[in-house]
């Protein structure tokens, strides 16, 4: 169930002693908080039928689109959270009020990895969103997700759980589209994606009752879907959804000089041993790759505290996690990474000399301008290894000092540790060696075909004695020792590393009297340090740091960094008012953190939260928080790489019409970006959508700063039995954010005039932005870290929990949970407009101005619980343009348990129980957008009705 903190109060007041609220370490009688708290008891997991945690979180209106297992290209292997949609950097997350690890080295991994966390073991989790960096310190900015973990459990508890996806291919739009284009195409009932879990939970308590020992253990196991199972995701649609696309590097081999002279172009590809015209064909990547990525993780630990007297606790935690996923994309090949051939080589034909270079007057001894993008599909398709080992260790000292004080101390170090094994990429270095083929005697035409890098030069030295030419010059003609020699596997290795140690003091001040005269209770207060270490180290092969690899997009360099911070907090829990009239509490919270970085930046950050209980039925709360946000490892000392984004089309690319491009640009704005009058009309899309972006991390980076406003209401009327509603208006503002500009934006402005920003865009020799990998010469838009004038997100958050006793029948309760975005406005460089991102997704993702989850749960007499769900995303508009409008969608899940015995549960049901198809965005849905497969999964249900089946015992 989902509870907001105050409907639980009001149910369990009785039941409940001092505890502690995420937010905060003050301890209270209650859970009433001047802090908007969302509460997930275990048994929505249950009801979800969740086994990823990152399913189960992304349900709720306040958590958007991250990392998970709907992403193939560009993953990192990891799930991470996202909240406001304000960047997983931005998303504290916690385990029992302590930090998980960095979850990986890898580039957009930095994040915490949720596969960490047993969900066998959740008891709750808290979501608390906006600024609380004065309690945890950074990162804290967007808000924080906090998993309390069961550490008390007795005996022995063995779940299991079997799930899978199922979904009717029925679209006939998508159908005739891919039929039309001459691909196979997903039709009728497909069921897939089989997940399987299983865990046991055993706890032990000491014999003398001052102790316990909780340890548990899981597997899981998820098959892998790929995107020819699904109509919508079978080709790679067109940005207007109306035909199929794809890459223009293709098996048949495209060899084209990109019109560099218009009156002498070519765009060949081959048929037998001739070339003909390409007219147009593009490779469809989407078949091969996964819709869903296969995924193996084992996960144990252990919970214990046990009394050693009646002033102190010794505590320990110890969790690991051991976690394989595989990220399939399409086959590698010769992505333009070549652009001259020979006109005498020895597998070109006579019709294919004639076709290049003799229409042309070159003779057998001259060079041509050729491009050449050629698909291995003879090699099999590339498969990403990424493999996660992290082990988390807690020790701890916690205790009363006196009546009034109490103190908690502890230690933690975690780890992460990352193998990454790309197989079946080609080498760029082979590649070229592989196509400058010579007869091995020029004076015999019959003698045989080498590679020119395995012969002697005048020195007598021989370059690669083991080169295979590849005869890409004729159907069928590729051998397997030809692919064997251009395959190079790449490897990594790398680590993140977290040291913490934290201690503080807390108590109220009784004793020295100190208190307000309307008030009963005393000043509370916090004072404590923490220190924090926080290493990376990412270690890539040679093949990986030249950046030979052909589908790498550039090259990976290595990273090593650190930073260490010591900080100084306190908290104030300060009771003005108690017991009056329209005024039972009247409670002042206030926290402030200094903190002090080995990079010479020392930030301050505070809170002011002010709880105002007028009656039994009313209280109003309200909170000022400023979070600071310090770069982390990456962010300082990322590597300058290739990475690809998605644009509808390049403004400057395409056929000129009444001396504007296609999407409306004159040669003057675009001269302003480089293109020349000879490139003028004469630039090409990229047919995949797909640009090159030159990113890196940057040394003068400074914190981001958040101030976060809120101000809500809890209404709890004592005349309607059961009913709580709670809500809440936020408004966060960032300054200095730190973000990649998006290269689109920086385009987009230099065309409009802004002049620094052009120089941040570098034209292939085409005037492309997209061909090739080499940062020398090949087109781009450089997009380091960068502190980002300011983002402001603005909306309002509503709960509802109503609880109805219908007699004999059982129980009715209902939990509603609604966010509604009413502005997030982005300015990502200095001199750009503003731009208004709710409820669209022209700012990456989408991000749905209105979101709600609906669940009526009823308990009934015979042990059986049934709940049903709905769940609506408002509609995302697109640009009018390239991108598409994304029409609104709504979703049942149902779910049901049964207790059959007193030691024994099963429980079923089906999410996205109509089997709703997502909305489908088309080829700009990629992986720089966090989508796949033509859609988006962190944001819809992508693959289908989920089915699910469990069962529990204990003993």
């Amino acid at each position: 169930m989902v509870t907001t903190p105050d409907a639980q109060a009001r149910d369990d007041a009785e039941d409940l002693e001092e505890i502690t609220v995420t937010g905060s370490r003050i301890q209270r009688d209650d859970l009433i908080g001047s802090s908007p708290i969302t509460q997930i008891q275990a048994e929505e997991i249950e009801f979800q039928g969740a086994v990823r945690v990152e399913d189960m979180l992304r349900s709720y209106p306040q958590v958007f689109a991250s990392q998970s297992a709907g992403q193939s290209n560009s993953s990192t292997g990891t799930a991470t959270v996202d909240l406001r949609s304000l960047g997983t950097e931005r998303t504290l997350v916690l385990v029992n009020g302590r930090r998980l690890p960095a979850g990986s080295p890898l580039q957009g991994g930095i994040a915490p990895d949720i596969n960490q966390i047993p969900g066998a073991l959740i008891k709750q989790v808290e979501i608390l969103t906006g600024g609380a960096s004065a309690t945890y310190g950074s990162d804290a900015v967007a808000g924080v997700v906090n998993f309390l973990l069961m550490d008390d459990f007795e005996g022995i508890r063995l779940d299991v759980q079997y799930s899978q996806y199922n979904h009717d291919n029925d679209n006939r739009r998508w159908q005739e589209i891919v039929t039309k284009a001459g691909y196979p195409v997903a039709s009728g009932y497909e069921t897939d994606g089989e997940i399987s879990e299983f865990s046991l939970v055993a706890g032990f308590g000491t014999p003398n009752g001052r102790g316990n020992l909780t340890t548990y253990a899981t597997y899981r196991e998820i098959n892998p879907v790929f995107q020819d199972a699904r109509d919508y995701s079978s080709c790679a649609l067109s940005r207007d959804l109306n035909e199929c696309r794809g890459s223009s590097t293709i098996p048949q081999g495209r060899f084209t000089n990109f019109k560099r002279e218009k009156d002498k172009l070519f765009d060949y590809m081959v048929e037998g041993d001739q070339f003909v015209n390409r007219d147009g064909t593009t490779y469809n990547h989407n078949p091969v790759n996964y819709f869903q990525r296969p995924d193996e993780r084992y996960t144990f630990g252990a919970f214990a505290h046990y009394d050693v007297n009646e002033r102190a606790e010794a505590y320990a935690e110890f969790m690991y996690m051991n976690d394989r996923s595989t990220a399939q994309i399409a086959p590698s090949g010769n992505f333009f990474h070549t652009d001259e051939l020979n006109c005498g080589h020895p597998f070109l034909s006579e019709q294919q000399f004639e076709a290049i270079c003799g229409s042309q007057n070159l003779t057998l001894d001259d060079t041509q301008v050729v491009y050449i993008g050629r698909r291995n599909v003879e090699g099999g398709n590339r498969m990403h290894e990424l493999r996660h080992a992290s082990y988390r260790g807690v020790l701890g000292l916690r205790g009363d000092l006196s009546d009034l004080w109490r103190y908690d101390a502890f230690v933690q170090y975690a780890k992460v540790e990352m193998r990454n094994i790309y197989r079946n990429d080609l080498s760029i270095s082979r590649i070229r060696r592989a196509l400058d083929a010579v007869r091995k005697d020029p004076d015999d035409p019959n003698s045989e075909i080498v590679c020119r890098a395995s012969l002697a030069d005048t020195d007598g030295t021989v370059e690669d004695p083991d080169c295979v030419p590849w005869n890409i010059f004729e159907t069928g003609a590729v051998t397997p020792e030809m692919v064997k020699y251009l395959a190079k596997p790449l490897q990594a290795r790398g680590t993140t590393e977290q040291i913490v140690a934290s201690a503080f003091i807390a108590g109220d001040l009784d004793e020295h009297d100190i208190r307000f005269p309307l008030a009963d209770n005393a000043v509370s207060i916090v004072l404590g340090g923490e220190y924090r270490k926080e290493i990376l180290d990412f270690n890539p092969d040679e093949g990986f740091r030249t950046g030979d690899g052909s589908g790498q997009g550039g090259a990976t360099n290595p990273v090593s960094g650190s930073y260490d911070v010591a900080e100084f907090f306190a908290e104030a829990s300060i009771p003005l008012i108690e017991g009056e009239t329209y005024a039972e509490e009247l409670l002042l919270d206030a926290a402030y953190r200094y903190s002090d970085y080995d990079y010479d930046e020392t930030t301050h950050t505070y809170a002011f939260r002010l709880g105002w209980q007028v009656d039994s039925n009313v209280r109003i709360r309200s909170s000022y928080q400023r979070a600071v946000r310090g770069p982390n490892v990456q962010e300082f000392f990322l590597p300058e790489r290739f990475t690809l984004f998605e644009i509808g089309g390049d403004p400057c690319a395409g056929e000129i019409t009444d001396g504007k491009t296609e999407l409306g640009y004159t040669l003057e704005q675009c001269k302003l970006s480089g293109v020349t009058e000879a490139q003028w009309g004469k630039i090409e899309h990229s047919p995949a959508a797909q640009y090159n972006a030159l990113q890196g991390g940057n040394p003068d980076l400074s914190p981001e700063v958040a101030k976060t406003w809120s101000i809500g209401i809890v209404f709890t009327p004592e005349a309607v039995d059961g009913l709580s509603l709670m809500a809440d208006y936020y408004n966060i503002q960032i300054e200095q954010g730190i973000r990649f500009p998006d290269p689109e934006e920086v385009i987009r402005q230099c065309l409009a005039g802004n002049l620094p920003l052009c120089e941040r865009i570098n034209r292939g020799r085409n005037g492309d932005l997209w061909i090739g990998s080499d940062i020398e010469t090949s087109g781009h838009v450089v997009s380091h870290k960068s502190n980002l004038p300011g983002e402001e997100v603005e909306g309002l958050d509503v709960v509802v929990d109503y609880a109805v006793d219908i007699g004999v029948w059982g129980d009715l309760s209902f939990n509603n949970v609604l966010s509604y975005i009413n502005s997030w406005d982005l300015q990502e460089l200095e001199g750009a407009p503003t731009k208004s991102c709710a409820g669209n997704w022209t700012c990456g993702p989408p991000i749905p101005d209105l979101q709600n989850r609906l669940r009526a749960t009823w308990s009934s007499p015979w042990n059986v619980t049934a709940s049903l769900m709905w769940r609506h995303i408002n509609r995302v508009d697109g640009d009018g343009g390239s991108l598409v409008d994304l029409q609104k969608m709504n979703y049942l899940d149902l779910a049901v348990t049964w207790q059959v015995t007193e030691d024994a549960k099963i429980r079923f049901g089906a999410n996205n129980l109509l089997d709703k198809s997502p909305p489908v965005a088309g080829n700009p849905a990629g992986p720089s957008r966090l989508g796949n497969g033509n859609v988006f999964p962190g944001t819809y249900d992508a693959l289908g009705r989920y089915l699910f089946m469990g069962a529990s015992m204990e003993f």
